[in-house]
């Protein structure tokens, strides 16, 4: 993403979430307070991967533009040029959704 100024550091993964639900399946407007925190959004930038012990980089298994679900409390929001985004490790992500 060009406008994104983060270059995240070793296993980190920059996530920009997906929109929280504002209705219900029933058409009830939800009030920001009882929105659902998602779980799922797309990576926008990821470190150059684990260091080991012995200095080998275990480069990230997840890359840039995927679809991914990570846990709900997961990751540090940032914001940068008026943009959320999560920094999260790679181990906080479960899944790539296909």
């Amino acid at each position: 993403m060009s406008d994104l100024n983060l270059k995240p550091l070793a296993d980190r993964i920059v996530v920009k979430a997906m929109d929280a639900e504002e209705t219900t399946k029933g058409g009830i407007i939800l009030p920001d307070t009882a929105q659902e925190k998602p779980v799922e959004g797309t990576i926008v930038a990821a470190g150059p991967g684990k260091k080991t012990d012995d200095g080998t980089i275990i480069k990230p298994e997840v890359n840039v533009g995927d679809k991914v679900l990570y846990g709900k409390y997961s990751g540090t929001e940032v914001t940068v040029n008026g943009k959320e985004y999560l920094i999260m490790r790679e181990s906080d992500i479960f899944a790539i959704v296909k």
